[in-house]
């Protein structure tokens, strides 16, 4: 058959029953039929118009072709189709319940950048969607499909989708994070959460290590599902970093809480201060009938700074424990004088927690330059307006002190050497750079690491070399049965956002484990969970609104409070800011449009350039109807209807994804009142055609009533073109 290159294994079965048909190689009539049949509902899967029972029906089919079929080479193409539905059946039910094919060689099912760079799988362009339309409650509902946290990760989301949000490549992304902070906490005050509807209980009972972002979420699904979990959590409030290792003024305790609480709703049972090995043993759980157990327990400990002067003082602390104590409530300054080591958002949680409990003096030392901080921007700038200070290129060598107390941290400066195997630039000591910065109190916040002691009676338990759980990443069992793992137990250090997709990912695969049911071989795709219209705008709105700046808390307040540094957006931000969203859900930049445009129409009216990734050209959707005739070749070409040409109220208007890109009045036939199209369109075919037949500029017939008229002259003569 014809070599195929396409990735998706659905696309290529279909070109492969294409090719065989336009090649000949079905010859029997009763073949060519079935396999007609079978090319329509590859054509349905690939479209996302199919059900589950399409698989069923493409083998039914090829079976039959084998069977009956008269010639070699049409069994041979029905064996063939029908070993691929087979081998691939993951990926072909995957288009149908995902709606989306993560190599966009599907092209209606091609996923949008934003969804496919979320670690849940949010739906980003239906949430916004809706955001945009005022429909909060049901952007939530979207949202909780995937997270059960909309609101906590609305706050402190570290935001990939945002990364590679195609807007930014036009000017700035889609506040994305922001408006799913905005939307929840607008729903949330209106009593609006609602959790979806939950199974019968099937008696089955499943032990959760860790209330944390993995565990909790892992527990949601699991109850939706209709399981009894149990959460066992060695603090005594639910939330594991969310609530003692992210300071109060980027997420209040209450936030947590009430999202928290949704999830008790479903039944799950949290036991606090319970931690394993110390209150309970795998041997009571195994007595309690738990059929299975999910290590969730993060990543609690602290890396040491390994300097000399670390263990003699007690004022040296560490973040991630300097952290939980103000979150549980202590709110002691650690010292006048406080320097943090570490250049992470840890680090800089620490050092604004140290403003606001009265420190004098904070300062950040850091290893390398600022532009190698791996902390967000936003936070940075935020810690200098608050008056934390910054030391670049500095290395701490020892601790000084006397009579049990510190007095300075002893540092030599560094200059930034070759990278290091993650591409980072190691940092080299600068010879007879000593210094000393005169301290009262070190915080490490260098890395963190995961708690050991409590696993032991997991015998057989894999451990990477990095001290993290082992385990198939795609089903996130470990190396016992009936035991999983998620979060930053197996992740190391990671984010919020990233432990809520992999608790989602366990939770799956413990239900599949429990029924008996074959583990996935492949990553989840993530599920498009609407197809909704497009926001309406003008393209000079769509280029001239802006991202809206957070509004932040007074500074002076910012310093002496806990309280939530941002603040929100208000309404009307939100809205505007949801129709800047290009809807990349349905337009996925093939190019098509523009290559109609330019290259067989001559007209060259579409300039889009952020369609380019490697080399972006200047958008301006306003410059389009300077050219545009309205033809509409670009809609006629469009693969996913996202250029749109319509006739309303007398006008054409050309639309990409709800952007009016042109608007021209329409003409009409002099005789019949038929559409003839605008003015601008007319010019331009007779423009091309003068030379080649006779044009009548000042009649505007349709070609039904032209040849009409020139049929009762009785004139035999090509008739000129009028319309």
């Amino acid at each position: 058959m014809t070599a195929v290159t396409k990735t998706c294994e659905v696309a290529n079965t279909r070109q492969k029953l294409w090719d065989a048909l336009s090649e000949g190689k079905l010859d029997h009539p009763r073949c060519h039929f079935l396999a007609e049949e079978m090319l329509n509902l590859l054509d349905d899967i690939s479209w996302g118009r199919a059900t589950p029972d399409h698989i069923g029906a493409i083998k039914r089919l090829a079976r039959q072709i084998i069977e009956e079929g008269e010639s070699s080479s049409c069994r041979e193409v029905a064996r063939e189709i029908l070993g691929d539905v087979e081998l691939y059946h993951e990926v072909f039910l995957s288009h149908i319940e995902t709606r989306n094919c993560p190599t966009g060689a599907c092209v209606v099912l091609a996923p949008s950048p934003c969804q496919m760079a979320c670690p849940a799988g949010l739906d980003v362009p239906s949430y916004v969607t809706l955001i945009g339309m005022g429909k909060d409650e049901e952007a939530i509902e979207i949202i909780r499909e995937d997270n059960p946290f909309p609101w906590t990760c609305g706050l402190v989301c570290t935001r990939p989708c945002e990364f590679v949000c195609v807007r930014g490549r036009i000017d700035d992304p889609i506040a994305i994070c922001s408006l799913k902070g905005f939307a929840a906490e607008r729903v949330m005050s209106r009593g609006g959460y609602k959790n979806p509807p939950k199974n019968p209980d099937n008696g089955r009972k499943v032990c959760i290590i860790g209330a944390g972002p993995a565990g909790l979420t892992a527990a949601y699904y699991l109850a939706l599902k209709g399981y009894r979990v149990t959460v066992l959590e060695a603090l005594p409030v639910a939330g594991g970093m969310m609530m003692v290792g992210i300071p109060r003024y980027r997420l209040p305790r209450e936030v947590i809480d009430r999202e928290v609480d949704y999830i008790l709703e479903l039944g799950v049972e949290i036991r606090f201060n319970t931690k394993l090995g110390r209150d309970v043993t795998l041997e009571d759980l195994k007595d309690e009938g738990f059929e299975a157990i999910l290590v969730a327990i993060g990543a609690h400990g602290s890396y040491k700074l390994n300097i000399p002067g670390e263990d003699d003082y007690p004022q040296v602390l560490s973040a991630v424990d300097f952290l939980r104590r103000v979150a549980l409530g202590e709110r002691l300054k650690p010292g006048h004088k406080v320097a943090v080591i570490g250049g992470g958002n840890v680090a800089i949680d620490a050092a604004r927690t140290c403003v606001r409990l009265g420190c004098e003096k904070v300062t950040i030392v850091y290893r390398r330059s600022r532009a190698e901080m791996p902390a967000h921007e936003e936070e940075v700038i935020q810690a200098e307006e608050e008056g934390v200070d910054f030391v670049f290129l500095t290395l701490p060598v020892e601790i000084i002190g006397e009579d049990a107390r510190i007095k300075a941290l002893k540092c030599v400066r560094a200059k930034l050497g070759e990278p290091d195997e993650r591409g980072r630039r190691r940092p080299v000591p600068v010879k007879d750079s000593e210094h000393e910065i005169e301290v009262d109190c070190v915080i490490a916040a260098i890395g963190q690491k995961v708690e050991k002691d409590g696993l032991v009676d997991f015998e057989g338990l894999s451990w990477s070399r990095r001290d993290t759980i082992r385990v198939n990443t795609v089903t996130m069992e470990t190396s016992i049965e009936g035991v999983f793992a998620a979060g930053d137990v197996v992740t190391g250090p990671a984010t919020v956002i990233e432990a809520i997709g992999a608790g989602k990912r366990a939770a799956d695969a413990i239900d599949r484990y429990l029924q008996g049911l074959p583990q996935p071989k492949r990553p989840p795709v993530p599920v498009r969970r609407r197809r909704l219209p497009c926001l309406e705008t003008t393209a000079s709105q769509k280029m001239r609104l802006q991202r809206p700046r957070m509004p932040l808390l007074n500074c002076d307040r910012r310093r002496v409070t806990f309280q939530q540094v941002e603040l929100g957006f208000n309404s009307e931000d939100a809205r505007e800011e949801a129709h800047r969203c290009l809807r990349c859900d349905i337009c996925r930049r093939c190019g098509r449009c523009i290559e109609v445009c330019r290259d067989m129409m001559k007209i060259d009216a579409l300039p889009l350039g952020y369609f380019d990734f490697d080399h972006p050209v200047e958008t301006d959707f306003r410059k389009v109807s300077e050219k545009c005739i309205l033809c509409g070749a670009c809609a006629a070409n469009c693969p996913n209807e996202a250029m749109v040409m319509k006739d309303e109220n007398s006008e054409r208007v050309l639309y990409l994804c709800g952007t009016e890109l042109n608007r021209l009045k329409l003409e009409y036939c002099m005789e019949c009142g038929a559409v003839l199209g605008p003015e601008r369109y007319h010019d331009f075919i007779m423009n091309r055609l003068k030379d080649v037949i006779p044009v009548a500029d000042d009649v505007r017939l349709c070609i039904d009533c032209a040849r009409k008229k020139y049929v009762e002259k009785g004139d035999d003569s090509l008739p000129p073109v009028t319309g």
